[in-house]
């Protein structure tokens, strides 16, 4: 899909909405969970080392953006990614911050020598 070029104010809002959504560092651990399958609010709340509630409120701001699904098992409710849009998003960035980072050591090792 091509995107019109200017972006209407509209689409511009919606984009900016998006990465204000992604962009809470719990948000990002929540979904880098995410990224090996289902889990458990008391099983991000483990593997993050935050709060139940505070990983709920973070999951409930990305199932609402429709980030991240739900579903029932039992009395427990599992979280999934449901928009693998945000991966690719996430995997591009962390690729522009190594290569950032790269350049950033090398410049550092020839201000040593």
């Amino acid at each position: 899909m091509t995107l019109p070029h200017p972006l209407p104010e509209a689409l511009v809002e919606l984009i900016a909405q998006r990465f204000k959504i992604i962009g809470e560092p719990m948000r990002i651990r929540l979904l880098d969970q995410l990224r090996e399958g289902e889990a458990s609010v008391q099983e991000l709340a483990d593997a993050t080392g935050a709060s139940q509630q505070n990983v709920s409120k973070h999951l409930g701001v990305l199932h609402g953006a429709g980030i991240v699904g739900r579903r029932k098992d039992g009395n427990r409710v599992l979280y999934a990614i449901a928009d693998e849009s945000v991966l690719e998003l996430c995997e591009g960035v962390c690729g522009g911050v190594q290569r950032q980072l790269a350049e950033l050591n090398e410049l550092l090792d020839g201000v040593a020598r």
